[in-house]
């Protein structure tokens, strides 16, 4: 039965995901993220890990998806979408990124085999998570964190604009 309920969410996250890709309206787009989320909340249940489910949803489903609606709303993103047309050389500058993508997919499936997924009592429990979080991965939360403030001051700035 586990196995069924995995193959549904992955299936739902899977094609969530796919089309957030293929939508053009931001708006739809997002709503397909928020889609992906609650799928992903659903598998991080069936591992066991409450605490990320939680987390996931509290933080990423609320908090992060209504600060893109709100940017998407301040944007006026059809405006954007009309100046990406006049620019083809923009679609010539993907072929590098997407080689970059596919070089690091790659490397994360050659890797794989030697980072076995974590097992035990301890994975998902919050006294676990915060203990790893700020001993053995301080550096990668710091630096995910100022990613984040830079993040949002650039969107201000390009809200700021008109």
């Amino acid at each position: 039965m586990e196995r069924v309920f995995f193959l549904i969410f992955a299936g739902v996250a899977i094609g969530a995901a796919l089309n957030l890709l293929v939508r053009r309206n931001p708006l739809h787009g997002a709503l397909s993220l928020l889609v992906a989320l609650g799928a992903l909340t659903g598998l991080y249940v069936l591992l066991g890990a409450y605490f990320i489910a939680v987390i996931q949803v509290i933080v990423y489903a609320g908090a992060i998806m209504v600060l893109f609606v709100f940017v998407i709303m301040l944007l006026n993103v059809r405006v954007e979408e009309t100046r990406l047309d006049r620019r083809p050389y923009f679609k010539w500058l993907a072929i590098p990124f997407a080689a970059l993508l596919v070089g690091e997919i790659g490397y994360i499936l050659k890797e794989f085999p030697t980072n076995p997924l974590p097992s035990g009592q301890d994975v998902g429990v919050t006294a676990t998570v915060g203990r790893e979080l700020f001993t053995r991965y301080l550096l990668p939360f710091e630096v995910t964190s100022v990613l984040i403030l830079i993040a949002t001051i650039g969107a201000v700035i390009l809200a700021r604009r008109e």
